[in-house]
């Protein structure tokens, strides 16, 4: 944890998971940085295709500062199960290729030809690495971390990002910590939100208000079927 004395640099540049406003706000406060930067990058594709200057603060709903625009010599596509683009604000898988790509897994064949694909949209051969991870464009061109693809139910014929539904919920102010399962119930699954909230610890009714008020964040945004049954506080 970043309980040191403050100090001040140059310059840097958290990784490795969704940067909250939390972590944001400790971040500023224990390094005083001149620039900070929120840099994304799995290793196969050598570091930091995405990155961008992170703000001050995040806005009211937000949950995590953007990861960015591509940087250098790459391409990044967000594209759905098909390989096809969506509109810009629509969630998708997003892809990343151009320079620094991987070869692919040693001695892994299969998960190399699985991870590493053909590029759709490159006229020599160009290959893109599917990332696994959900993600939007935002009206201001930067690329919105949603959660994994891999964390993907079925409910009522339905496919269900769970870690979309949980980034919607660390929207609301009055939520800390958010995790969403599908859970298996005699008549069928059902989606669970458990919260970490200071809400929890008020009266039933304070906490009733805040499971409506969250089912209405939720259904300004989301399909009916991706708003949890249950909020467990």
């Amino acid at each position: 944890p970043l309980k040191a004395r403050p100090c001040r640099c140059a310059c840097a540049s958290p990784a490795g998971e969704a940067l909250t406003g939390e972590h944001l706000q400790r971040i500023r406060a224990v390094f005083q940085p001149e620039l900070l930067f929120n840099a994304y990058g799995p290793t196969e594709t050598v570091v930091m295709p995405l990155a961008s200057l992170a703000p001050q603060q995040l806005e009211e709903g937000e949950a995590s500062v953007p990861i960015g625009r591509v940087v250098g010599a790459r391409v990044a596509y967000i594209l759905d199960a098909d390989l096809a683009l969506v509109p810009q604000g629509a969630s998708g898988e997003l892809y990343i290729g151009g320079a620094g790509l991987a070869q692919g897994y040693h001695q892994r064949p299969g998960m190399s030809a699985e991870r590493f694909v053909a590029d759709p949209f490159a006229s020599n051969g160009g290959r893109l690495y599917r990332t696994g991870d959900l993600v939007r464009q935002r009206a201001d061109g930067l690329v919105e971390y949603l959660g994994r693809i891999d964390h993907q139910v079925k409910i009522r014929g339905f496919r269900i990002e769970l870690g979309e539904i949980e980034t919607r919920l660390l929207e609301h102010e009055a939520i800390r910590e958010a995790v969403v399962l599908a859970l298996d119930t005699p008549s069928g699954k059902q989606l669970a939100g458990y919260l970490v909230s200071d809400v929890a610890g008020q009266g039933d009714e304070q906490q009733a208000q805040l499971r409506e008020s969250l089912k209405s964040h939720l259904k300004a945004q989301l399909p009916d079927y991706m708003v949890p049954t249950h909020l467990i506080l």
